[in-house]
Parts: structure tokens; C-alpha cells; sequence
């Protein structure tokens, strides 16, 4: 399928798509007139990335996933190297909600002060 063919279907932009190609993230052939063409196993690696960056993972932290994909797996994220950023993420994840914990809590006591001091 061509360029605009894989977009639709993806649900994405050829913009997109030449951006994750150059990020090395799909690999399209070329026909004779230099035309980017793509089989069925690109849509479901570009779903993969698509999804990966809704879920805030970096470009560069995308590569083992679609590698695992590539390499014949039913997920990109049955394979070590994407467990090892899967760890990475998941640790950043706690660590934001730490901070919104904290965040959470000085804000309802400042809540609490204000409704001691209104109530007579």
C-alpha cells in the first residue's frame, strides 16, 4: 500500500509516517518510481507506535517494541529489551504520582485551615 493508504488506514498523517521512517521506526520499500510502499505488518507496528506515544514513551524508547514486533512476537512488549523501558517508564509513572500525592496533600490542608477558620 502506498503512503497515503497506510495514513488512513493508521489512522495518522504521511507527515507521521515519514517521520517514524526517519526515525527508523518503519521500513517501507520503494517501486521503481520511488514510491514508499508498505506491506500489512507496517499498520500493525505503526498501531504499536501510535500507541506507545499516547502512553508518553519517547521515540528512541519505542525501538525495542517494534524490534520485538519485527522479530515475530505477538506484542512489542513480550521481549526483554522492552521490558527494560517498560521497568524505565514505570518507575518514572510512580515517581510522578509521588509528586501529585504530595501535591494532593498541601492542598487539602490548605483546604482544612480555611474551613477552620470560616466556621465559627
Amino acid at each position: 500500500m502506498l503512503i497515503g493508504e497506510l495514513a488512513e488506514r493508521a489512522g495518522t498523517s504521511p507527515r507521521t509516517l515519514r517521520y517514524y521512517e526517519e526515525h527508523g521506526l518503519i521500513h517501507p520499500s520503494r517501486d521503481a518510481n520511488g514510491y514508499r510502499q508498505y506491506d500489512d505488518g507496517e499498520l500493525r507496528v505503526v498501531h504499536e507506535i501510535r500507541s506507545l506515544l499516547a502512553d508518553g514513551f519517547g521515540v528512541d524508547d519505542i525501538k525495542p517494541f517494534v524490534a520485538c514486533l519485527r522479530a515475530g512476537n505477538s506484542a512489542g512488549h513480550v521481549c526483554p529489551d522492552s521490558a527494560v523501558v517498560l521497568r524505565r517508564r514505570l518507575a518514572e509513572v510512580d515517581g510522578y504520582l509521588d509528586q501529585l500525592t504530595a501535591v494532593r496533600l498541601r492542598l487539602q490542608t490548605q483546604l482544612e485551615e480555611i474551613k477552620c477558620q470560616m466556621t465559627p
